[in-house]
């Protein structure tokens, strides 16, 4: 089973950010863990003047025991660490966005979160990254894989593949 992590900050020391949160995030991995390059990124249905992004997405099997909704706390934690708090602005600059792309075949559709991810396939920053790792990997309840999904998409985001600060794919 393998899980997606959309990353993503734009606010603060966005490239730092994004990777300590890559390194925090490889304690839920059990074996292999692949992260994309870090991409700077256009803002998408953000407030005037937010400014760009920078994403990554990670995959990982899951470590025992290690539930959809166990992680999505944990994520919704990390972000706290970074100081993201509740604000009444939807899409509001901040340190820290961890999302819950797909976690293997499960699906949700509870109040706190929706499996997979409900917008994850519309978006050019979350679809780039992914497809860097997991091009084949066909996308939970749809026949299309993420390289497929990725082609599909159009609007005019702006995503950029940050050569100097980019992980390695493990």
């Amino acid at each position: 089973m393998l899980i997606l992590v959309g990353i993503g900050s734009n606010r603060g020391d966005s490239i730092g950010i994004v990777l300590e949160s890559i390194e925090r995030l490889r304690g839920f991995a059990n074996g292999q863990f692949r992260t994309s390059s870090l991409w700077r990124t256009s803002p998408v249905d953000c407030p005037p003047d937010s400014g760009s992004f920078v994403n990554a997405v990670v995959a990982f099997e899951p470590r025992d025991g290690l539930d959809p909704e166990a992680l999505l706390a944990a994520l919704k934690e990390l972000e706290r660490e970074y100081g993201r708090a509740a604000t009444p602005v939807r899409n509001a600059p901040r340190e820290l966005d961890l999302d819950l792309l797909a976690y293997g075949d499960e699906t949700r559709m509870t109040p706190q979160f929706v499996l997979p991810h409900p917008r994850a396939t519309e978006r050019r920053f979350v679809m780039a990254p992914a497809a860097e790792i997991v091009a084949d990997l066909r996308w939970p309840g749809s026949d299309a894989t993420v390289a497929e999904l990725l082609g599909r998409i159009d609007d005019d985001e702006t995503v950029e593949r940050l050569p100097s600060a980019s992980t390695s794919p493990a």
